[in-house]
């Protein structure tokens, strides 16, 4: 989150239509969702460096525009899946914290906000969880099915499953969020990924899983040999 920082309040500076904001709703308050927060203190921070950047921003606009302005209020909306723990997200908040914060249970992959209503929607290293296995690597008649591995680093059958999944998944993300979010609104995505050229069976973390899962197969066969 530290590292991202910047990059955070650069884009709301660029981008967040400030001056149009309130008028999108009939308080002035604005609305900001974090899609997969899972437990904190990462959606904490993270909720923190935006408001602090909407209120540089504003600052700047008054600054500007030299007429005064109604304070913002904050809405935050927590979201994850159904059995996320939200009753660690919920005895972790800040305090004091400088937002009206809820919990809002539920997969990204779907509406989960009426039409028009946020300003702001963050996800942090989330959207990477598919909805779904693709149907291929668990189907044991099919030639990928994934069989006595359970990481692959090598197999591009594999790896052209899981992108296709992503590709589904994340029209359908950005399908419900082009509904939920006001004109002159924002996306704040965080994703993993690698850099062009690279195979992700490059990277280290794709080498750390790799050696992971082989560890935990030869536990399994220890396991077995001994009964």
């Amino acid at each position: 989150m530290e590292a991202t920082k910047s990059m955070i309040i650069d884009s709301i500076f660029e981008n967040l239509d400030i001056k149009n904001l309130p008028s999108s709703c009939t308080s002035n308050t604005i609305k900001i969702a974090d899609f997969g927060c899972s437990v904190g203190p990462n959606t904490f921070l993270a909720i923190q460096c935006i408001i602090e950047a909407i209120h540089l921003k504003l600052e700047k606009t008054l600054h500007d525009d030299q007429n005064p302005k109604k304070a913002l209020e904050f809405q935050v909306f927590f979201n994850d899946q159904n059995d996320n723990d939200f009753n660690t997200l919920f005895t972790t908040l800040p305090t004091p914290k400088d937002y009206f914060a809820a919990g809002v249970p539920g997969s990204f992959h779907s509406r989960i906000f009426p039409t028009a209503t946020l300003h702001i929607a963050h996800s942090s290293c989330a959207l990477n969880w598919l909805s779904r296995v693709p149907k291929a690597v668990v189907d044991k008649k099919s030639p990928i099915w994934n069989k006595g591995r359970v990481h692959y680093t090598g197999n591009v059958k594999v790896l052209e499953a899981y992108s296709d999944q992503f590709k589904r998944d994340m029209e359908v993300f950005f399908k419900a969020r082009a509904q939920e979010i006001v004109g002159g609104g924002l996306m704040l995505l965080l994703v993993p990924g690698c850099e062009d050229g690279v195979l992700p069976c490059d990277t280290l973390v794709s080498m750390q899983f790799e050696l992971f899962g082989s560890c935990l197969m030869d536990m399994v066969k220890m396991v077995r040999t001994k009964k």
